[in-house]
């Protein structure tokens, strides 16, 4: 009796691992998570506040207690992203044709300098329509102006130049003095809280024009009409191959007045050691940070908590660690929450310029972003389709989940606004995969809706269904790519 009761207890002892691995990833755990990050204490998560300080020691503490290994360059957890703040304080902005001043509504306009104090007359006025010629390329007639640039492209415009940020850079290249968006009625209140809120650009890195900002599209409109110009004449002309942008014979007199101050942020890496080093490594990786108090003064909500965006994806990561980190795997697995992705993938991109392992190493980098969007059962859309040669792989896997397909390559539209574009601009094979990108529908209803304001807050009615598939779905990538049986790295992909 003795002995069946001890060989009884080792088979107990040996089902229940077992068990908590077939049991699968449950709403109320990622729940759980969002629950802390996205409450009121962690005021927004934005970069360089006591709410970073909260968010990324959380991190660190999860994935230490699920069996991760702190991984910076340092040794610990935490590699230091050094960040610029620019903060809008005032804007005297005087516009000129020939000898006599025009006027404008100055609550239409905001500017931010590249310096204290920015002062400059006689700035010629130039309109670049979307800023990009008929074949894609930038246009070029931009040194020593005021180049007045729609933010949107049309969705038919083939360009590598399509973000507003690389067509920006480009100007900037070229010498162009100010860069100023044109934004629709619709947008420009989110544009002018955007702008106030400051921007940040990653220290040493990314040039700034001496002025950057937005107007409103009724402020553009009266300029190109002070100037003699009919509005929608010139947004057809700037279909046109030979179109290279039109000086509209205004002037403009600048005072700009700017807060500068460096944030020191940081990223947060965890690692699952592999038993065969020098075979390659899985990489996941997803945004910590928001926005912070984004509402205005004396609004009785001014907290951006960013539930959705992105909470619910380092809720994912955690889970998905404290899962794989259960059992040994061939290849090592990095964990990386990144900084700074609402203001320009920064986080990313210094990872990217400084990594804790040779970025070649990568076998597969996969993003999560957003991704408490869909209920169970919806497609999975590979953000990144056709950018590697690992989407029938990532298929095939998804599919041993009883996961459906989203075949089509519409999720590409979000490819350059997450922080797995960082690593593919330095060869990474990088993919986000997923459900939250299959439903355009859904995803726009949140995109239209609570992203980016206070409203994007955690809720019974918040969908967690598809997070937690989508969490199982990666747990199951993670063991096939660290796996060199299963994965055996070749340029085919399988």
């Amino acid at each position: 009796m003795q002995r069946i009761a001890v060989l009884l207890a080792l088979t107990i002892a040996l089902l229940i691992p077992a068990q908590l691995e077939a049991r699968g990833i449950k709403e109320s755990d990622i729940r759980e998570h969002i629950a802390v990050l996205a409450s009121d204490d962690f005021e927004g998560r934005a970069p360089g506040t006591a709410g970073e300080d909260k968010t990324i020691n959380y991190i660190a503490e999860e994935w230490g207690s699920a069996g991760l290994s702190p991984a910076s360059r340092n040794g610990d957890w935490f590699d230091p992203v050094p960040l610029m703040s620019y903060k809008p304080i005032s804007d005297e902005v005087r516009f000129k044709r020939n000898r006599r001043s025009l006027r404008f509504n100055q609550k239409d306009i905001i500017l931010v300098g590249n310096s204290t104090d920015y002062t400059k007359k006689a700035v010629p006025v130039h309109f670049a329509g979307t800023g990009l010629k008929a074949d894609g390329s930038i246009v070029t007639d931009v040194a020593g102006k005021a180049v007045l640039m729609l933010l949107d492209v049309p969705e038919d415009v083939k360009s590598e130049f399509r973000s507003p940020r690389k067509r920006s850079a480009a100007m900037i290249a070229d010498g162009a003095e100010a860069v100023i968006y044109i934004t629709s009625s619709d947008d420009w209140k989110a544009t002018l809280r955007r702008f106030r809120r400051a921007s940040i650009n990653l220290k040493g890195q990314r040039a700034r024009a001496p002025i950057q900002g937005a107007i409103s599209t009724e402020f553009a409109v009266g300029l190109v009409t002070s100037g003699g110009r009919d509005w929608d004449k010139l947004l057809a002309k700037g279909d046109g191959s030979d179109f290279n942008g039109i000086d509209l014979g205004i002037t403009g007199e600048f005072n700009v007045s700017t807060e500068i101050s460096q944030i020191d942020s940081a990223n947060v890496i965890g690692k699952i050691p592999g038993r065969k080093p020098g075979n390659g490594a899985v990489l996941f990786l997803g945004h910590w940070d928001h926005f912070g108090y984004c509402g205005d003064e004396g609004d009785e909500d001014r907290i951006c908590n960013g539930a959705v965006d992105n909470a619910s994806g380092i809720a994912v990561l955690i889970e998905v660690a404290e899962k794989l980190a259960r059992k040994k795997h061939d290849r090592d697995i990095y964990f990386l929450a990144t900084t700074a992705e609402e203001r320009g993938l920064f986080g990313a991109y210094e990872y990217a310029r400084n990594p804790a392992f040779p970025l070649k190493d990568v076998v597969i980098a996969l993003n999560i972003d957003t991704i408490a969007i869909a209920p169970r059962g919806a497609k999975v859309a590979i953000v990144g389709r056709g950018t590697t040669p690992l989407d029938k792989v990532v298929e095939k896997v998804a599919r041993k989940q009883k996961r459906k397909i989203e075949e089509t390559d519409d999720a590409n539209a979000f490819i350059e606004r997450q922080d797995g574009w960082a690593l593919t601009e330095q060869g990474v094979p990088a993919l986000m995969v997923g459900g939250s990108f299959a439903d355009m529908e859904l995803l726009q209803n949140f995109l239209s809706g609570p992203y980016h304001g206070v409203d994007d807050e955690l809720t019974d009615e918040t969908e967690l269904g598809g997070a937690a598939e989508d969490a199982d779905l990666h747990v199951a990538l993670g063991k096939y790519f660290a796996s060199t049986r299963k994965y055996k790295r070749a340029a085919s992909g399988d």
